[in-house]
């Protein structure tokens, strides 16, 4: 039986069965809506890509000391570009013998030149050999003397090695200042004439010392440098020139394809060398580390790998 009290209450507007069980429905959309937003958002979460993810595994491949238009080592050189992918470098001596507006569109633009709108370089002496590298800078469209780049996490430096190089130059105090405003776990730079060299011709130039000593500061992994033809890999080292790991490795690749030079006395800090195989240096580039591979031309068989962390 219901009471009068319970007959009254029912009786009241908004108590009857009827209208409780509407007031229940919005509870139950709004529970709902609450969990189809909730699956929403983790499911956003979970597919998203984080906001610093690392970028991805780069390549880049070169050499220096490249073409003549005496022979066609460098078209050998270039069909191996031509199969690998990435951003080229050049360690200067682009093309011989005097680095005029005339080889590099003859010589230089039919093999490496194919490779141009990917190809980020450096001068060298023989470059030079035209007044103020006017035949370099027009080829590769008034390019800056030295500059910086990034590829992938790494932070490049493309440096001017026959220009002023002191402690109180420009481009050193660019370079300082550009370290301090980038600053990556991993760094390479690549020059023309090497810091060191077990090389007969040319051999290691102490004129260098500033660029390599701010670069070892900078706990950079990597410079590369050609003039000597040859290829030629060390040790890391510290900032004097000694064996250290951690520390800063270079590689000398002048062999893109003008000639070859021979070896003296190997360095304590040489670990690999050759002097006739012509040939590409691929890097490839990781957040956290590098490999490197000495890519021979056909009918060669040199070659030389490894993998090193970043520090």
């Amino acid at each position: 039986m219901i009471s009068d009290f319970e007959r009254a209450n029912l009786m009241e507007p908004g108590h009857s069965p009827n209208n409780r069980r509407l007031r229940g429905k919005p509870k139950k959309f709004v529970r709902l809506l609450f969990v189809f937003l909730l699956i929403a958002m983790l499911t956003q979460t979970m597919y998203m890509e984080p906001l610093h993810a690392s970028a991805a595994t780069v390549v880049l491949v070169g050499a220096g000391d490249i073409s003549t238009c005496d022979n066609s080592n460098d078209e050998a050189t270039a069909k191996l570009l031509d199969s690998i992918s990435g951003t080229v470098f050049t360690t200067g001596d682009n093309v011989y013998t005097s680095g005029t507006y005339t080889q590099f569109t003859n010589c230089y633009h039919p093999t490496w030149g194919r490779h141009k709108s990917r190809t980020k370089p450096v001068p060298g002496n023989h470059d030079y050999n035209t007044s103020g590298a006017a035949g370099y800078f027009k080829y590769f469209s008034n390019t800056s003397s030295y500059y910086a780049y990034n590829l992938g996490d790494w932070r490049i430096y493309a440096l001017n090695s026959e220009i002023d190089v002191s402690s109180t130059s420009a481009q050193v105090k660019w370079l300082k200042n550009d370290l301090a405003a980038n600053p990556k776990r991993c760094v390479l730079a690549y020059w023309h004439k090497p810091r060191w060299s077990s090389g007969t011709t040319h051999g290691s130039n102490s004129k260098y010392q500033t660029l390599w000593k701010t670069l070892y500061d900078a706990h950079a992994e990597i410079v590369i440098g050609g003039h000597e033809h040859n290829y030629e890999r060390f040790k890391e080292m510290n900032g004097s020139g000694s064996a250290s790991s951690p520390g800063l490795r270079e590689f000398v690749v002048g062999t893109g394809g003008g000639s070859h030079s021979g070896f003296g006395s190997a360095l304590s800090t040489s670990q690999i060398r050759n002097s006739s195989t012509y040939g590409v240096l691929k890097l490839t580039l990781t957040s956290t580390s590098y490999s490197w591979k000495f890519v021979p031309v056909a009918g060669k068989s040199f070659t030389d790998s490894g993998t090193t962390n970043c520090h």
